[in-house]
């Protein structure tokens, strides 16, 4: 049933986990290239950029510089790691990542001490993005830390067994209970478009996913089909449109 809250935004179940919001799905890409980033970017439909040490790591540059380069590419959030693993040493270099560029958003692992930092960095008006969620009740925890997103990681569920969209829908149900909760459900570990598609569905706000993963929603082999026809049938009439 679908119900009108205050504030005028139509919110109601239409599906399993499915909810109308006010605001589009946003797409992030989970990489450190900066060839992949700018090329993407330029597609307009980046709207932010989430990377780790490992995915740096590949790129053979320095940390802090990618980091820098790929505020200066991106208007939207860019989620720099931390590396330790004691609250005192994620603030401390949070803080220095917050300071790289005001896009930053600081990703935290879900652990006490995690929770510890988010709660500090967001009062200090960092953003944070809390990493490495695997249930409801982390994510609850993570929103109360005032954690500006929460990334489930499907692929990781689905590798052993579980339903990783189940526990988009879940998160989604328990947000959606509290107005106070305002952080978004970023669905992360995202290895297909089916993992897009079904994100979406579930309610998540946004979708990190890897360049490749990005460029595959666009593909269906009855568009190329299409093309191929409507080309070939407009060879055939010799014409020109310029």
């Amino acid at each position: 049933m679908i119900t009108q809250p205050a504030g005028g935004m139509v919110r109601g179940k239409i599906g399993p986990g499915l909810i109308l919001k006010d605001t589009d799905m946003k797409f992030f890409i989970d990489t450190a290239d900066i060839g992949e980033i700018e090329d993407l970017a330029a597609t307009g439909l980046v709207d932010g950029v989430t990377t780790n040490p490992s995915l740096v790591a590949k790129t053979g540059r320095d940390f802090k510089d990618t980091i820098r380069q790929i505020c200066r590419i991106v208007d939207g959030p860019v989620s720099a790691e931390v590396a330790a693993t004691d609250a005192d040493g994620m603030i401390e270099e949070g803080r220095l990542l917050a300071a790289i560029a005001d896009n930053v958003a600081v990703k935290v692992p879900l652990t006490w001490d995690g929770l510890k930092a988010c709660r500090s960095l967001s009062q200090a008006g960092t953003m944070v993005n809390v990493t490495l969620c695997f249930s409801a009740t982390q994510a609850l925890l993570a929103a109360k830390a005032g954690a500006t997103f929460i990334s489930p990681f499907i692929g990781r569920l689905d590798d052993i067994g579980l339903d990783g969209m189940e526990l988009i829908q879940e998160i989604r149900i328990i947000y959606d209970n509290y107005e106070d909760l305002g952080t978004e459900i970023l669905a992360a570990s995202i290895r297909s478009p089916n993992h897009v598609k079904l994100s979406a569905m579930a309610g998540a706000d946004v979708a990190t996913v890897p360049p490749s993963v990005l460029k595959g929603l666009v593909k269906h082999p009855l568009t190329d089909k299409g093309l191929d026809a409507f080309l070939s049938d407009w060879a055939k009439t010799g014409q020109s449109i310029l």
